[in-house]
């Protein structure tokens, strides 16, 4: 479970009742990735609303090529450590690569990462028949569940790469008819990622759930990147959609902070960062 982060600012925590509400009034939603304690602590005290412990960490923590390698042994140690750094920010996990094989590997995988690593949330990406089924079981037992289409990365190889999804008519239809999938199965939440900016404002639109957008346009309800990409520390050539907010800014504590005030206040993400 979480516990009290003593020198971050009194506030209320963040729930799914919360996030529908931001929704509803217009509020942004500002979401982070986060692998440890310290700098769950530093997203804490900027206000961010939710921290994600992606399956990204088998790239930017890991040094793979991929989030597949990535094991639910893993990914509970990262969630456990996370959660011991917050107190009102939700706190979101993925499922890992095959832990949605079936709906008991799922359930299982899932009860391990909200009953033993403190989440309130976990992920699962995609809307095949199964994972909707997964989204089903694990909502009428009191799971909440976040949903991620488009550019989905453990289908790296099914995509032949991390290629920009829903640029014809017929993929966006069917991007489109998965959000609308997912929420119907009892989603409280959707990540949206690689997909033009005109398919996320029209997802974002056509879902009373929040949509969160990873190089999905302006017009989501909410942003997420990876921290590495946003401290401009990643490896390599940063992805399109991300931002350096470290630089110029001096700090992690002023980099998470700017980011924060940038999604909300709709100055993240730019045209510079967006898909057309």
């Amino acid at each position: 479970m979480y516990v009290q982060n003593a020198e971050a600012p009194p506030r209320k925590p963040v729930t799914v009742p919360s996030l529908h509400v931001m929704k509803a009034a217009g509020q942004r939603i500002v979401m982070l990735t986060a692998y440890d304690t310290s700098f769950a602590w530093h997203l804490e005290n900027a206000g961010v609303d939710i921290a994600l412990v992606g399956d990204s960490l088998g790239m930017v923590v890991q040094g793979h090529s991929s989030t597949l390698p990535v094991t639910l042994d893993q990914m509970v140690y990262h969630t456990s450590a996370v959660a011991r750094g917050l107190s009102a920010t939700m706190l979101v996990a993925d499922l890992p690569f095959m832990a949605d094989r079936d709906t008991a590997h799922a359930m299982a995988a899932a009860a391990r990462l909200v009953g033993e690593a403190g989440a309130a949330m976990v992920k699962i990406e995609g809307a095949a028949p199964h994972v909707l089924e997964i989204i089903d079981v694990l909502t009428a037992r009191a799971i909440p569940v976040c949903a991620h289409l488009g550019l989905t990365p453990q289908s790296v190889h099914k995509f032949g790469g991390f290629r920009i999804q829903g640029r014809d008519e017929a993929a966006a239809d069917r991007i489109l008819a998965e959000a609308l999938a997912v929420q119907a199965a009892g989603a409280a939440l959707l990540v949206l990622e690689g997909v033009p900016t005109g398919l996320g404002e029209r997802v974002t639109g056509a879902l009373q759930i929040p949509v969160i957008g990873i190089g999905a346009g302006p017009h989501c309800d909410g942003q997420v990147l990876v921290i590495h990409d946003m401290l401009g520390i990643t490896p390599g050539k940063r992805p399109k959609f991300s931002k350096d907010f470290l630089a110029g800014n001096g700090s992690v504590s002023a980099a998470i902070g700017a980011y924060a005030a940038d999604v909300r206040s709709g100055a993240f993400p730019g045209p510079e960062h967006c898909f057309s």
